[in-house]
């Protein structure tokens, strides 16, 4: 296994480099780059690794610009000590976001998941379907456009795209609007996400169902959660499993 460390402290990158091959013997260190003017001319002038660790911020800037000025084909894991540029990595080729300061069990759990991902799309090759059929069938599946309400003796219909999240409210599933209107809905939860329309709404845990526009910001949480905060106020803090962080961040980026 190749791989190329950039970062800008030359110390965290030698400690780095010494985890690497205290779990891998049989890698191979390229090189330690700390900028992004010599990671650039670098990746242009060599072959690829099968692996790259890269800091975020380095001394002329965010490792980000790099992505704009060449193209990397190369996995990339993210150590950071900065925990607010989740979204970018994982649109970066990320693979895995490791805060510092890094142990190796964060270490060893990264090169594994990489060497999981590798394996996974070797055996698969020749079974990798067409994503553009799939896109363009994901498409077909607009969702349901409204609901069929019943408050105060009356029957009302909400526009789906009026909607901000779902949830379970004293056990009931209610419907809550970007107006802060809050309506009873007869179906389950589990129900509901099968009417919706994939890339408009996400099952974020148990209890909410939430509209992709009324996401405001996503942060780092303790034990590798997730804390989403809607542009409407919960009672509750909205938390994402760390099984669920990954599959929650390519929904954000690919819907």
């Amino acid at each position: 296994m190749t791989i190329l460390i950039i970062e800008d402290e030359i110390k965290t990158a030698k400690a780095l480099g010494q985890i690497i091959l205290s779990i891998r013997p049989d890698a191979q260190i390229l090189a330690y780059i700390q900028s992004i003017e010599t990671a650039v001319e670098y990746l242009k002038e060599k072959d690829q690794p099968d692996l790259i660790f890269m800091d975020i911020q380095l001394a002329d800037g965010l490792c980000f610009e790099i992505f704009k000025r060449v193209e990397i084909i190369s996995p990339v894991i993210f150590c950071t000590a900065f925990d607010n540029y989740a979204i970018d990595a994982f649109k970066a080729n990320g693979i895995d976001y490791i805060l510092k300061p890094f142990s190796r069990e964060s270490i060893t759990l990264a090169i594994k998941k990489a060497g999981e991902l590798k394996n996974f799309f070797q055996r698969n090759q020749k079974n990798i379907p067409d994503f553009d059929y799939l896109l363009t069938r994901q498409g077909e599946h607009t969702g349901k456009r409204s609901f069929l309400v019943f408050k105060n003796n009356k029957y009302v219909t909400i526009q789906t795209d009026t909607i901000a999240f779902f949830f379970i409210h004293y056990e009931t599933v209610s419907i809550m609007t970007f107006d802060k209107c809050l309506y009873p809905l007869a179906q389950s939860l589990d129900d509901v996400s099968k009417l919706l329309a994939p890339g408009q709404f996400f099952r974020i845990n148990r209890q909410y169902l939430v509209n992709f526009s009324a996401i405001k910001e996503v942060e780092h949480y303790f034990s590798r959660k997730l804390l989403v905060k809607l542009s409407i106020p919960t009672e509750e803090r909205l938390l994402i499993g760390k099984e669920k962080t990954t599959a929650f961040l390519s929904w954000l980026e690919n819907r």
